[in-house]
């Protein structure tokens, strides 16, 4: 398992403008606690996170297990920016709408998805995602 080194005061890589300890941080370090995101948004900003410290351990625990690869390797790319477009839960279910900013091998790229998230056990995991077309 990957060790966390990103400054608990250092701003959030999610961009949330707290601190990485008062947002992804809290969900990271409790995870083994039984410590688990609160909302689809604060899960996604917390993968999205995770992808960009390398925590390939927090996202294969917070993928759902009928959907999760067995393995995870993650592409060398450098995250820069993380835009919450639209983030909505009923009951067990939710949906968040995000476009990342990435550097891939010093060219600019960007994702579009649309998340699902599912509610078990009172715990939000990932379902999977879409890419719809280009905006």
């Amino acid at each position: 398992m990957k060790k966390n080194l990103h400054p608990k005061n250092a701003a959030c890589p999610c961009g949330s403008g707290q601190t990485y300890a008062e947002c992804c941080g809290q969900w990271h370090a409790g995870l083994a606690e039984g410590i688990h995101a609160p909302t689809p948004e604060a899960l996604m900003r917390s993968r999205y996170s995770a992808y960009g410290l390398g925590l390939i351990d927090y996202l294969l625990t917070t993928w759902h297990p009928s959907t999760a690869p067995g393995e995870l390797e993650l592409p060398p790319v450098k995250w820069l920016e993380l835009d919450i477009r639209h983030a909505e839960m009923t009951g067990d279910a939710g949906v968040v709408e995000f476009i990342a900013r990435l550097r891939d091998n010093g060219r600019g790229a960007r994702l579009h998805e649309i998340s699902r998230f599912v509610r078990e056990d009172g715990r939000w995991l990932y379902i999977d995602g879409t890419h719809p077309g280009k905006d």
